[in-house]
This record gives structure tokens, C-alpha cells and sequence, in this order.
């Protein structure tokens, strides 16, 4: 699919399930991949963020497949696809596939001829926004980047509309995101906003003293916990932390576009295990897993997470895939917002 460059896209996702193109070729039955994967006893990847999203999911998969293992290692995007370069370089591949934020490496791993390509069975139900038209990978997960705030800290008169009530002095030293030269959903999230209000908005946001750590997890977990009062950089850990009791509630802006970004998910060439990781692939894709991510799916016949409304009820920001793929606005980008920043205070990692 095609974006306009540099530009905000206004997408709702239901014209996308207009959009057709052929019919991938048969795909493999699980009980298929399955007899295969029985020789190979195992399945490793690698997946950007904490591995607790994954951990019901791999016992329900170990239990509805006897025999096979599952390793998975969890951690931010951008380190561990440098551990995946390191071991291609080697020609040592450990690891059967990665689930990451950084569709950049996707596109890149393709073009370089590393990924295996593959359609698990229901493909033609993943709206074409969201696949490689020849398989190479997928989106597993759709993210909405909403605002977030402490319930007990933050009136319902005070919930941000917009960015602009983030610089209201009630949220002095009281805001968090990630940092956007660090993080590839963060930088589009500050993107779209000086896209809309200017880089004049920066000079005040930074103004209101805001903090700055790493992983949406902590940005979480500090709202939820009350020493940050709210974020506009709010994801799914916030509904998790919320599921925990804490007093934390997201939202979708009523005046600017909400940015998407996504989980893709892609299979080695010379994987160790790769009938392993493909039968794990179609598991996790097939409708009865993605009804109960806790997130948008990009599957069109998959319904909305509870409470929330379909993707094309929003008002969304949609070009994360060409936006993180051009490496040079990308770069000039990380400089700059480091500038306002500084560099990345690292206190830890995603667990």
C-alpha cells in the first residue's frame, strides 16, 4: 500500500476491508504443520515489549499441540533485532521468527531475501493495509496510541481533548512518554503533533517539565501509580495496568488523529524450527486468538476490543509502515527531539 509521504493519513479502517487483492494459494491445515512440527520439538522467537501478553497464549498452544516447546524472549524492538543481525551476520540463526514494533526491519529482511514467505490460513482476512502482499510478514497486533491519566489525579472536567491541554500548568512535572528518539511509536506520536501545531509546541511542552523513560510499560505503570498524572502517549500496557487495579483509564483524543502503529511478525529463512514457527504463526492468527488480544486485530472479521469501537469510528493517524521506512526523515527526526530530551536515561528493562 501506498501513503502519501510525510503526510497524516486519515484512515478508517473499513475501507481497507474494500481493498482486495487474490487469494493467497492453499494454505497449510495446523494439523498439517503440526505432524511436521512434532520433529522439531520447539519454536523460538524474539518479541519487542514484556513476554506477559504471550504467556496464556504459549500455555493454550503447548496444551492444543503436545510435544512442542516454546522460548520466547522478550525486550525493546531495537536491541533485539541487532541481536538477530549479529547471528545472520554469523550465519548462527537461533531464533525461528520475531514479533516486533519495527516494521522498518521487515521491509529491510525482504528486500535482503532473510525472510521465509508464508500466508497462514486465513490470510485474505487481514486487511491489505496490514500484510505483505507475498507473505514475508504480517501485522499480529494494531496498537492505538491514546491518552492515558491517573482517575484519582485528573478530574473527568480535565481529561485532555487535545495536545494542546498537555500544556496546561496543572500537568506541570506531571506528564510521560517514551523517549521519541528511542522509540519508533513515540517519535510518530510527537511526528503527528508538531505535524499538526508546529515545533513551537515542543518549546512548550518541555516547558511543563515532562519525564521521559523507556518502554510503554513504565509510562504506564507511572500513571497508573500516581507519580505522573497522564500521557498522551498511552497503549495497550495501560488497559493491562488498569486490568491490575490500578486507578489509570485511556482515552482517544476528541481533536487530533490518533496515531496506529503495529506488531509484525516474520519467519526466517534457515530457521531452526521453521514448521514449528509456521504452525505457530497460523494458531495465533487464526480468529479464535485474535478475538482475545485485548487490542484492535488486523483481521476485518475480528470485533473490536471490549468498550472501544472499530478503528474506522476514530479519527486515526494510519502511515506508521512509511513513516519508520524513510530512514532519512527518520534520522533527522531521533536529532532533533533528542535535542529537546536529552539522551536516553535507560533504568531497566520492559519485564
Amino acid at each position: 500500500m501506498i501513503w502519501q509521504r510525510r503526510g497524516l493519513i486519515q484512515m478508517a479502517f473499513a475501507p481497507l476491508t474494500a481493498l482486495s487483492i487474490a487469494a493467497p494459494a492453499a494454505a497449510q491445515s495446523m494439523d498439517d504443520l503440526y505432524a511436521k512440527a512434532k520433529a522439531e520439538g520447539a519454536i523460538e522467537f524474539y518479541s519487542g515489549g514484556p513476554i506477559a501478553p504471550y504467556e496464556r497464549f504459549i500455555n493454550d498452544f503447548k496444551q492444543r499441540f503436545p510435544g512442542l516447546t516454546v522460548q520466547i524472549t522478550g525486550g525493546f524492538s531495537n536491541v533485539l533485532n541487532a541481536k538477530i543481525n549479529d547471528q545472520l551476520r554469523a550465519k548462527k540463526l537461533a531464533v525461528d521468527m520475531a514479533f516486533f514494533q519495527t516494521v522498518q526491519d521487515f521491509v529491510a529482511w525482504k528486500r535482503d531475501g532473510i525472510l521465509l514467505d508464508f500466508k497462514p490460513d486465513g490470510y485474505d482476512h487481514i486487511a491489505p493495509a496490514f500484510r505483505d502482499p507475498d507473505g514475508a510478514y504480517t501485522t499480529v497486533k494494531v496498537s492505538a496510541i491514546t491518552y492515558a491519566y491517573n482517575t484519582t489525579l485528573v478530574a473527568p472536567a480535565d481529561v485532555p481533548k487535545s495536545a494542546l491541554d498537555f500544556l496546561k500548568p496543572q500537568f506541570a512535572g506531571k506528564l510521560i512518554t517514551c523517549y521519541p528518539a528511542d522509540d519508533d511509536a513515540t517519535l510518530y506520536l510527537f511526528y503527528t503533533v508538531v505535524q499538526k501545531y508546529g515545533w513551537g509546541y515542543m518549546d512548550k511542552y518541555m516547558a511543563n517539565k515532562p519525564n521521559f523513560v523507556q518502554g510503554h510499560l513504565s509510562v504506564a505503570r507511572s500513571v497508573g501509580d500516581g507519580a505522573n498524572a497522564a500521557t498522551f502517549d498511552g497503549t495497550s500496557t495501560a488497559d493491562a495496568v488498569a486490568r491490575s487495579g490500578k486507578p489509570i483509564t485511556s482515552v482517544f483524543s476528541q481533536e487530533d488523529a490518533t496515531p496506529l502503529f503495529t506488531l509484525t511478525a516474520g519467519i526466517f529463512k534457515g530457521a531452526p524450527h521453521p514448521n514449528a514457527a509456521k504452525l505457530f504463526l497460523t494458531w495465533y492468527m487464526a480468529k479464535e486468538q485474535q478475538s482475545r488480544l485485548g487490542v484492535f486485530s488486523p483481521r476485518t472479521d475480528v470485533p473490536p476490543p471490549p468498550g472501544l469501537k472499530p478503528l474506522s469510528s476514530y479519527k486515526i493517524a494510519n502511515g506508521y509502515r512509511e513513516f519508520v521506512t524513510d530512514e532519512k526523515q527518520i534520522a533527522e527526526l531521533r536529532k532533533r527531539f533528542e535535542g529537546y530530551t536529552g539522551p536516553v536515561v535507560n533504568k531497566g528493562g520492559v519485564q
